[in-house]
This record gives structure tokens, sequence and C-alpha cells, in this order.
């Protein structure tokens, strides 16, 4: 509305900032396309800050968001990308400034494309087909090799060259597909379980060259995803270069930078092999060589021992020591036989001396009565008792007179 106003009754800043914000508000969320040139993401703070600026007219415009809002596209979205952004103008009247508060932002071209990716890249992932306990240990050595790849591609030639050099036996089942268009997704996936299906396959390899992302797009599909997640033979990705990763990559078993890659993560070289298998044969003989040595070195000290390299010296001085001993023995067997006989001889002496028959041998006798007592006073007899009298040669019989 038209404002009544001239020279002589001019309008306030203020007041004039306060309409402008009035009109602002009236407007409605608008989208806009622009291009990020500052982003200021403070941590902790719940709003960004970003500048949206338009290059065909040289304009920038301050636009602000929840850090919730900002988050849903953190992955693919920085400074220099464009976006499309609905937000609701609005009017700071202490500066006199216009922004943007955004509600939504979606990244434009690729950066959707990214954005889509980083989606489905969260979603599978949550349901964990790209954990780490699912991964398959290759075999050391395949006996043959799926290969799923375009028809006379580079890839191929690359996979099947580099496998022949390193190992010249080695055996592919080859499965030739579109890897980009609409039907690439289809091709490739009924070629990988045709070839899961096959008893002698051992690994299966899906390569194909570099590209550019919406080239590389067949290989982040759902579908062919899940279908590796469910092989039982395990899957080795070689999609385009290093910088490039495809949700195959992140499934897959294995991931190789490039197809030749592949083949050297798949077939073991032979040379390398052979030399290996020398270096362990050339340790284990130095090995059993100084096991050998050391033990004749053992058995040599042991030998150089006084004991084995003359064993009859020991059995000469156990000898000498039994002499030793038995002589001792039979000279203390012999004192002790002296002594006992003298000791023998001394009692035997006093057993004669005080013996009733060195009394009788001195002329003396022993009288006796009819019952044996010894007559020891004379009022043991009477007269007429008959008596025997013992002396050292016998005995006879006497009768007592009176």
């Amino acid at each position: 509305m038209a404002l009544n106003t001239s020279a002589e009754a001019p309008l306030p800043v203020g007041e004039v900032s306060r309409l402008i914000g009035g009109w602002i508000e009236r407007l409605g969320a608008v989208w806009v396309e622009g291009q990020i040139t500052q982003l200021s993401r403070r941590p902790g703070a719940g709003v960004v800050f970003m500048t949206l600026r338009d290059p065909s007219y040289d304009i920038s415009v301050s636009v602000t968001c929840f850090r919730q809002v900002f988050d849903a596209v953190a992955d693919v979205v920085a400074e220099g990308a464009r976006v499309v952004v609905h937000a609701k103008p609005e009017w700071y009247a202490p500066r006199g400034q216009l922004s943007l508060r955004a509600v939504e932002i979606r990244p434009v071209g690729i950066g959707e494309l990214l954005a889509r990716l980083e989606q489905l890249k969260r979603t599978l992932g949550a349901e964990g087909l790209f954990a780490l306990d699912r991964k398959k240990v290759l075999p050391f050595l395949p006996h043959r090799v799926g290969l799923v790849c375009g028809r006379a591609s580079a890839a191929e030639h690359d996979v099947l060259e580099m496998a022949r050099r390193r190992w010249p036996a080695v055996r592919f089942e080859v499965r030739n597909v579109a890897v980009q268009g609409v039907h690439a997704v289809a091709q490739v996936v009924q070629a990988v379980k045709e070839l899961d299906e096959l008893p002698d396959v051992d690994v299966i390899i899906v390569a194909r060259g570099g590209g550019s992302v919406e080239d590389l797009l067949p290989f982040s599909d759902e579908q062919l995803v899940r279908a590796v997640s469910e092989c039982r033979t395990p899957v080795v990705s070689a999609i385009g270069h290093e910088p490039d990763a495809p949700l195959l990559d992140l499934v897959a078993d294995l991931r190789a930078s490039t197809p030749t890659d592949a083949a050297k993560k798949v077939v073991p070289d032979v040379g390398e092999e052979l030399d290996r298998v020398r270096q362990l044969r050339d340790r284990a003989l130095r090995t059993v060589q100084g096991l050998l040595d050391r033990e004749e070195r053992g058995l040599a000290q042991a030998l150089a021992r006084p004991a084995m390299e003359h064993p009859q010296r020991m059995v000469d001085a156990r000898e000498a020591e039994v002499d030793a001993l038995v002589a001792r023995g039979r000279r203390v067997l012999g004192h002790l036989l002296d002594r006992a006989g003298s000791e023998l001889a001394h009692t035997r002496a006093r057993v004669v001396s005080l013996s009733p028959a060195a009394t009788l041998e001195r002329g003396y006798a022993v009288l006796q009565r009819a019952d044996g007592a010894v007559v020891r006073s004379p009022e043991d007899v009477a007269a007429g008792d008959e008596l025997r009298a013992r002396v050292s040669e016998g005995e006879f019989a006497v009768r007592v007179t009176g």
C-alpha cells in the first residue's frame, strides 16, 4: 500500500524497517536455488548458518536452519554445492537485514543422487549387510574363478591377463553382461546367481572399469547388494578406480581397488609361492641341521667325560672300595671275636675257680643223705644212717657209726 510521506513529513528509518518486515511476514515459503558459499556448523549449536549465492547475478542471501534439517544432507552437501532450499523469508528489523529460514534442503543434480545413495547405505547398514562377521575368507588357490564383466572390456582383459601371468593353470568361468544402463542390474544379478550355483566356482569377481557416478549406479543398486549378501561363494568387488566406492564394495567379502588388483588378491603368484616354499624348506633344513649339530655337540661332550671315556675306572675304584670295606670288616670281626674269646676265657676261669668240682679236686667230699640233701652239720645225721659221699672222681656209700 502507498504511504503518504513528503519532505516535510518523512518516516523514520525504524518505521520503514518495521513496515518492510510486515510486508515480508505476509510472504509464504518459497523454493530457492543457489550455491553454498559459506557454511558455519558450531559444535553443540542447534542452528546452522550458511550463505546462498546466485552466481548469475552475484547476489547472496543469508540462510539459517535447525541442525537436524542440515544433518539430513550433511554427508553430501558442503561449501560449493548447489542446493534447493524450501525457506520462509525473514526480516531482522534492528539491522534491516533479509534472511531465509530453511525447513528443507535438497542437493541439486549429483548431490541429490549421492543423498539417495547415502540413505540406502544407512538402511542396508542398519540391517547388518555390511557387517565384518558376514565376510567370507577367500580360498588360497581357487580351482575356478567366476568373472562378471562387460563384453570384451578392459576389465576382463586386465583380470584374465594378470591372473594367468601369476598362475597359468588358473581357470575362469566368465559371464559377459551389461555394466551400465537399464539392463545392467538384472544381468549382473543373474550372472552372480548362476556362478554362485556352480559347485566348482570358489570365488566370484565382479569387475568394471572406471566411470562417472551415474555410470557406476548399477553397482549400488539394492537388488544387487542383497543378491551378493546371499551368496555362499566369496565375492570380490573390483568396480572403477581407487576413489570409486559403490555399495557393492561394502557388501562384498573383499574390495579391490581395480580389476588388476582383484586378480592379484584372488590368484596367488606361482613365482612368489615357489620362493616362499623354497625359503620355508631352507629354513626347515637349517633348523634340523642346527638341531643335529647341537645334539652332536652334546653327545661329544658326554662321551668326553672320564666316566664315559674310561668306564672301567669307575668299576676299578668301586672294586678297591669294596676290597677295603671287606678287609676292614674282617679286621673288625676278628677284633670282636678275639675280645669275646678273651672275655669267655676269663669268665670260664672264674667259673672254674668258683665251681664245687674244683674244691673236690683238692680232696674235699660232699656228703648227701638218701633224699639228696647235703649234710652240713653233725646234727643232720644219726648213727646208722646211710650216706653217699661224692668226690672228684665219683661217689661211694658210707654209714654213720657214731
